[in-house]
């Protein structure tokens, strides 16, 4: 299977790199977001901090991979329309490598995305205290969050009836991050709202990230961001598999 789905990896990576425009796109608007927010809103916003685009990345982090993983969903939907995905099927390659591939391929796209992102913030002049460790414990959480969320976008890519419904469901993802701490403290939300902010994953995971990055004690949140990854990873995962046993059925 690893050696199956290194070559249909190679092939979906040169895909992205004759067509650099997808991981362009996919940096572009967080990006937007986060010059809107630190060199139009920052000074209105209250957070506590020094600076605000070292409040803010942690939530563009995730409005990256958000924004970034309905390409998969799209690269998905596109090989089983053109029939390149039967073709696949047919040849004596494991049939799990196929849907791994995609899987892999939006882990590299958006790691690659989120990179571009962080260098602009340090242009920006974001600045972090973490150690190695703690570069190392953001990098897994993304990675997880990532691969989350990836299997997540499987699920419309196998089964949307049109392009438009492959990517679409990301958009609820990309929104989310605005109802949580990633832009704004919760302590400053109406009652409702924050009993939900500080419910939801998000908030869990830029908190994580926020503490990572500063270098401070990251306490019971790093563990409650963890579970949240996991658990969506493995809710993802087992929808997903059982979809695609149904597809190649």
């Amino acid at each position: 299977m690893i050696g199956d789905t290194a070559v249909l990896l190679g092939r979906s990576l040169r895909h992205i790199a004759r067509s650099p425009d997808t991981i362009i796109t996919t940096a572009i608007m967080p990006i937007a977001f986060m010059l809107l927010f630190v060199y139009v809103f920052g000074g209105a916003i209250e957070t506590g901090t020094d600076s605000y685009v070292n409040y803010l990345l942690p939530g563009i982090l995730i409005i990256t991979i958000a924004s970034g993983i309905s390409y998969t969903a799209y690269r998905l939907f596109s090989d089983l329309q053109g029939g390149i995905f039967e073709r696949f099927l047919s040849m004596p390659i494991t049939r799990a490598a196929v849907l791994w591939a995609h899987v892999l391929t939006s882990l590299v796209a958006n790691l690659i995305s989120l990179v571009v992102v962080v260098l602009v913030a340090l242009v920006m002049g974001f600045r972090t205290s973490a150690d190695l460790l703690g570069w190392l414990a953001v990098t897994g959480i993304l990675v997880l969050f990532t691969l989350a969320l990836t299997w997540l976008a499987v699920i419309p890519g196998l089964t949307a009836k049109s392009v438009d419904g492959a990517s679409a469901f990301a958009y609820p993802l990309v929104l989310l991050p605005f109802v949580s701490s990633a832009f704004v403290p919760t302590d400053s939300m109406p009652a409702p709202v924050r009993a939900f902010a500080e419910n939801q994953p998000v908030t869990s995971i830029v908190d994580a990230l926020r503490n990572l990055f500063t270098g401070q004690p990251v306490g019971s949140e790093i563990w409650t961001a963890l579970a949240w990854c996991v658990g969506i990873l493995a809710v993802a995962y087992g929808f997903a598999t059982m979809v695609y046993r149904r597809k190649i059925s």
